[in-house]
This record gives structure tokens, sequence and C-alpha cells, in this order.
């Protein structure tokens, strides 16, 4: 008989008393066979989760929000606490550039008689045209080239919520997403001033750190970044420790 498989047959002792005499074992009775049996006990929840109860103030709030930004996905009960643009420093460089290459191109334009005269052509409309059109198409593309650096550089934004942080990244003029990071979710959150342009015109670098996958999320030239480190420090804190946020 196999020692680990327990013994089905009851006339056969299975120990024996201190005096010798033989002990069997005996099948269970109903009752005990009842006492033992496994009772499965079914239990019901609510199918829809109760709702969290959102204040005036704060419904008020979100309201203000949908309508300030209507394109941002905003939950129930969130609201936009700072909206962080980028500093006008950054478009410097190609607008200088841009309204240099198109105030030459009117300049040729308005004295291209000079022109005419400084390559010895002959001022007739033939050969007008071949001076007038490509400086004319010149300056178009640039005008566009111009306006399309403003609008990927201005669509960039930053939004913290009393829930969340929102980015806007526009990479082109048809290239656009939307990344959001809970507040529970930031591991530390520091800024970045490097130079003395940066020193001086105050502006810089936010860095945003995860927990979990570790993903780093950066957003530059931004006004002021102390300030706004410090209003998001302040905000994650204050979810992470159940206390109202931006209040």
């Amino acid at each position: 008989m196999n020692p680990e498989q327990p013994s089905s047959d009851y006339d056969h002792p299975v120990a024996y008393d201190a005096e010798g005499r033989p002990l069997y074992a005996h099948p269970p009775s109903e009752q005990e066979k009842a006492n033992t049996r496994t009772q499965v006990v079914h239990m019901t929840r609510p199918t829809d989760p109760e709702k969290s109860t959102i204040s005036d103030a704060t419904k008020l709030k979100h309201d203000q929000s949908v309508r300030t930004f209507p394109g941002l996905n905003l939950s129930e009960g969130e609201y936009v606490i700072s909206a962080i643009r980028r500093h006008p420093i950054g478009l410097f460089a190609p607008l200088a550039i841009g309204m240099f290459l198109i105030t030459l191109s009117f300049i040729l334009l308005l004295n291209y008689d000079l022109v005419f005269q400084a390559l010895q052509l002959n001022n007739d409309i033939t050969s007008s045209f071949v001076i007038i059109l490509p400086v004319t198409l010149f300056a178009i593309l640039v005008i566009i080239g111009t306006y399309v650096v403003y609008h990927v550089y201005a669509s960039n934004k930053f939004f913290l919520t009393n829930e969340s942080v929102i980015q806007e990244i526009q990479i082109s003029l048809f290239s656009k997403h939307e990344q959001t990071v809970s507040l529970a979710d930031i591991e530390d959150a520091s800024y970045t001033q490097i130079g003395i342009i940066q020193q001086i015109f105050n502006y810089g670098s936010i860095r945003l750190s995860t927990e979990g996958e570790e993903t780093t999320y950066r957003f530059s030239y931004v006004s002021n970044p102390k300030e706004h480190i410090a209003t998001l420090n302040n905000a994650v804190e204050a979810f992470k420790n159940g206390r109202p946020v931006g209040d």
C-alpha cells in the first residue's frame, strides 16, 4: 500500500492501543461529510462604481477651462491650473532671418531697374519678368516658411491641471500629438538654465521623470521656469497626499 494515500479498507486495523488491541478506521458519516463540505459564498457588487462628488467650485473651474482651452482633453472635474508657453526669444533667430530675406526681396522688386543697369540688361517686359517673378516667388516662400516656423514653435504648449500634466507637441505643420502624465506618476520635476543669455532673459527647460517606466519629458524655452517648477512640485505633493490641488 502506498503510505501517501489514505486507506479505504476499514476491516484491517490501522493502529493498536497500549494493551495491543487493534484500532479500526471507520468511514465518515453523512453528518461529517456535510460539515466538511466546501461552502460557496456569492458576493455581488454594483456594476457602476460610485462616482465621486464634484463640488460646485471645481465644476465651475472645469467649465471655465473647457471654454478657455477647447482643444484639451479634460476629464470630469479636471481644470487647468497654469498654461506654460514658450519664451518668444526662441523665435528671434528664425524671424530675424525671415524678415531680412523678405526685406531684401522687396528692395530688389522696388529697384529692379538698378539691377538691370548693373547687369547691363534691356529694361523691357520680358527682361522684367526674369527678375520680378523669381524674386516674388522667393519672397512668398520666405513668408510661408516664416509663418510655419512661428506656428510650430507657438503651438508647443505645456499645461498643469489638478490631476495631470498635459503637453501638446507640434513637430511640423501637419504633425501634432498630445501626451498626458498623471501627477501620481511624477517622481521628479526640475528645471535648468544654461548660459548667461538664459539667466538674463529668465528662460530655460523643465524636466519631468516618471516612476516605473522611467520616462523623461522635457519642455524647452520656458519663461520663468523656477516659478513653474515650484507650482508643479506643490501640485504633485498635494495630489499624492490627498489634499486639494491648486486651491
